[in-house]
């Protein structure tokens, strides 16, 4: 998997102030709701890819391509909240920025035994010590994009190594959210580095 978030040369303070007091108005919102049925539509697919990766060791292709755009979706919007990219993140699992990319490799084959290990016991051996980990490393990331927030608003940049450090979270999020998608066999590593 890899998850880029461009870090811009400049930042837009007008746009940082509406994101922050309007944002969950005009971009959260909108995405919320159609977020909302896609999700739902996207867990019906997930069942059942389930059974297809236990019957053929291989998650189909077009529903595999519909959960990456919906994750990338899920990611721009997340770029923009976390103000690590300026400009309205698009809707849809179609929609594209050129700020915000992911690419997730497409599996030839997948691990049955590890379909249901996941399954099973997926929230002792991943969701449990991720979390107990994420706990300390999301609330560094809230105290630095607290500081960026006012590096931004004086100087209009986003100093490079909090930008990396704030992006570095969503990408062990989403590490862990496609191994248990079953999309990826590969154990989400305990960092946020590429």
């Amino acid at each position: 998997m890899k998850l880029t978030i461009q870090h811009q040369e400049r930042y837009s303070r007008g746009q940082l102030l509406l994101r922050t007091f309007f944002g969950f108005l005009y971009i959260g919102i909108p995405h919320a709701f159609c977020l909302f049925f896609v999700s739902i539509w996207a867990s019906i697919l997930m069942l059942c890819a389930w059974w297809v990766v236990l019957f053929t060791a291989k998650y189909p292709k077009g529903m595999f391509d519909f959960q990456v755009k919906l994750f990338s979706w899920q990611t721009r919007l997340s770029a923009s909240l976390d103000n690590l990219a300026d400009g309205y993140p698009a809707i849809g699992i179609n929609g594209t920025s050129d700020k915000v990319s992911l690419e997730v490799e497409y599996p030839e084959k997948l691990s049955r035994g590890l379909l249901l290990l996941r399954t099973f016991f997926g929230f002792i051996y991943v969701m449990i010590p991720h979390a107990f980990c994420l706990i300390f490393r999301a609330i560094g990331t809230c105290f630095v994009m607290f500081l960026a927030w006012w590096v931004v608003l004086f100087t209009g940049q986003y100093p490079a190594n909090m930008h990396a450090f704030v992006v570095g979270l969503l990408r062990w999020g989403l590490r862990i959210n496609l191994y248990m998608a079953f999309m990826t066999d590969q154990y989400p590593p305990f960092t946020g580095k590429e």
